[in-house]
């Protein structure tokens, strides 16, 4: 089988609607939705409510992971999507779900990097 490059998507995004970076259930509704709509497989995943706000959280996929580090002080949101394309193409998957993301968020992009790797 031919080895076919994913989309790793790196970004940081900013928001003025900070209390929705306080805690990570919300997010991680957001998540599990995304995850059953795009057919994706869950292996695991933390998250963590950091006192006295902001969040972290990882899911591992089998097609990789998708992870989030948010601070409320700064409005400020680090988000992490990678997703291989070994038994299907899942460019547009990367796409849509870090689309949802800032959607979530009402987030304005600050930096954004997408690799092929």
């Amino acid at each position: 089988m031919q080895y076919n490059k994913g989309t790793h998507l790196i970004a940081t995004l900013h928001t003025t609607e900070h209390q929705s970076l306080n805690t990570f259930t919300a997010f991680k509704t957001l998540t599990d939705e995304l995850i059953l709509t795009h057919q994706l497989q869950k292996l695991g995943e933390v998250y963590h409510n950091f006192s006295p706000s902001g969040y972290t959280g990882v899911v591992c996929l089998s097609e990789s992971h998708l992870s989030i580090h948010t601070w409320p002080e700064h409005g400020k949101i680090n988000v992490d999507i990678y997703l291989s394309n070994y038994l299907r193409n899942n460019d547009g998957t990367v796409d849509n779900i870090y689309s949802a993301i800032k959607a979530h968020f009402n987030a304005a992009v600050e930096h954004e990097q997408f690799l092929k790797r």
